[in-house]
């Protein structure tokens, strides 16, 4: 009888049910866009972000000339989005570094992430051509969000001897 009492106090990490999915965008029904959007948006501005993601598009457009800005806004996601991220794990005392494989949800999270944050740090052009610059930089394999996901990679890499401690 105490036994099972032991038993049942572990307990598993349960699942998320509903999350929240973005609303698609007005211009190109992409959810992808709409929640892009909702990153570049600051204080709930929400048409100003929209403005700066249409903007950066047209650049887009403009500087790469392929009529479709979708396709090069996809590659970038893709190429800035990390297959492998370190998680600290504590272990007999010990934190560990351990490698483990991102989510799809996640990894377009931090691929968003990270180039909103590139694209902010910059300065002395508007928003719409930093962000534009960024994107087209990330499509190429290149600029710094393409550096964050090589650099999160390195770390995976060097701390592949702590795999068997993930969960």
């Amino acid at each position: 009888m105490v036994t099972t009492l032991f038993l049942k106090t572990f307990t598993m990490r349960r699942k998320v049910k509903n999350r929240k999915r973005a609303l698609p965008d007005a211009q190109y029904n992409s959810q992808k866009v709409g929640r892009f959007i909702n990153y570049i948006m600051l204080d709930g501005k929400k048409t100003i972000a929209e403005k700066i993601v249409y903007g950066a598009f047209e650049i887009m457009k403009e500087k790469t000339e392929n009529p479709n800005p979708l396709e090069v806004f996809d590659l970038a996601l893709k190429n800035a989005g990390p297959q492998m991220e370190v998680r600290s794990r504590r272990v007999g005392g010990a934190n560990y570094q351990v490698p483990v494989e991102v989510r799809s949800d996640r990894r377009q999270q931090l691929a968003m992430t990270w180039i909103t944050k590139a694209a902010r740090k910059k300065s002395g052009k508007s928003m719409q051509e930093r962000l534009a610059d960024e994107l087209i930089a990330a499509s190429n394999g290149e600029g710094e969000a393409v550096k964050k996901k090589q650099d999160t990679h390195r770390m995976a890499d060097a701390n592949k001897a702590f795999a068997h401690l993930a969960w």
